[in-house]
């Protein structure tokens, strides 16, 4: 049962915040809170404030307490992780649990610190720092245990970490601050550009989901939207093909192509060697992004694969490293 569950894994997320136990995962909510502006208490979080955006008064702000993967509010990230720790262990805890959490690689010591305190002052007993590469690794099986080179690719909605790992380490990795929702922005300034017209990020993602594609299609499939005509600011429609999304979201994931070419590069020979046997490992919800497999295998010249589970392989990496704390402890970030 979670009331006595001991190790939680957390996937905090810039879009998305998973934890899961040894046995499954618990809980999956978008990371985003909805809180009153003058009293700056939680009114409602993940799905039920998601479904507030844009749609509330003055005196409730949406608003996402993480940015590119970090935290940018504190105290909401705080009451959120006490909000969803509270779900999945109940409110009258016999344990607080021990929590390895993960974070983007190449974080600050003072990032680093946020994160830990405030999982810490949300109830946790003992806390743990993972990079999300590597519990992405280990969430996906990968023999990150040898001396040979792996290769991952983790897709994010505030970032795309690349990296290079053996031996239970990472050997070289890249973070960009480009990811999911910079994909959303583009769409929404192609559109803005092409049709003079304003749509919201929430239809940006639909259009990215349903018709968006990283290279061109055999099938063109189109969708109508509903915008704001930026002269009249009257609503008016417009229908987009998938050509138009690929041409739109060309700039973000050319810095993607051009962060996984830089940790090649800086990946010793031998490593490169093993990559190139078994491929690289796409994951994360950017990776469901139809043909970005297709663009990130002609672009670096080594096979880009999705993996079985690209939403979940983090979280359950996080908990999986429980099990080999006593190997991967030495590479973990310290607070």
């Amino acid at each position: 049962m979670a009331l006595f569950s001991k190790d939680l894994g957390i996937d905090l997320g810039t879009m998305y915040t998973r934890i899961a136990d040894s046995a499954q995962v618990l809980l999956e909510e978008p990371t985003i809170v909805a809180i009153e502006a003058d009293e700056q208490k939680m009114v409602a979080a993940g799905l039920e404030a998601r479904d507030m955006f844009g749609k509330v008064p003055d005196s409730i702000e949406v608003a996402r307490p993480l940015r590119n993967g970090v935290i940018a509010d504190y105290e909401i990230t705080e009451t959120l992780l006490q909000y969803l720790l509270q779900r999945v262990s109940g409110s009258m805890r016999i344990f607080r649990p021990r929590v390895m959490i993960s974070v983007p690689y190449g974080v600050t010591s003072v990032e680093r610190r946020a994160v830990y305190e405030a999982v810490m002052e949300a109830g946790s007993r003992e806390a743990f720092l993972i990079q999300q590469p590597l519990a992405a690794a280990i969430g996906i099986d990968l023999p990150i245990n040898s001396p040979s080179g792996n290769m991952i690719i983790s897709l994010g909605g505030g970032c795309t970490e690349s990296a290079v790992m053996a031996m239970y380490g990472i050997v070289a990795a890249d973070t960009i601050r480009t990811g999911g929702m910079d994909l959303d922005e583009a769409i929404v300034n192609y559109v803005r550009r092409k049709y003079g017209m304003v749509i919201g990020q929430t239809t940006a993602e639909q259009l990215k989901v349903r018709i968006g594609a990283a290279v061109p299609q055999d099938i063109e499939n189109s969708m109508e939207v509903q915008g704001q005509d930026q002269v009249t600011g009257l609503p008016r429609p417009v229908t987009l093909t998938t050509g138009e999304i690929v041409e739109a979201l060309q700039d973000p994931l050319k810095q993607i192509v051009e962060s996984g070419r830089k940790v090649l590069e800086k990946t010793p020979p031998e490593l490169v060697s093993d990559i190139i046997d078994r491929g690289v490992a796409l994951c994360g919800g950017g990776a469901l992004l139809r043909g970005v497999d297709k663009l990130l295998t002609k672009s670096l010249g080594i096979p880009a694969y999705l993996v079985d589970n690209p939403l979940t392989c983090v979280v359950q990496g996080t908990i999986r490293g429980f099990n080999m704390l006593n190997m991967i402890r030495r590479n973990l970030p310290q607070v």
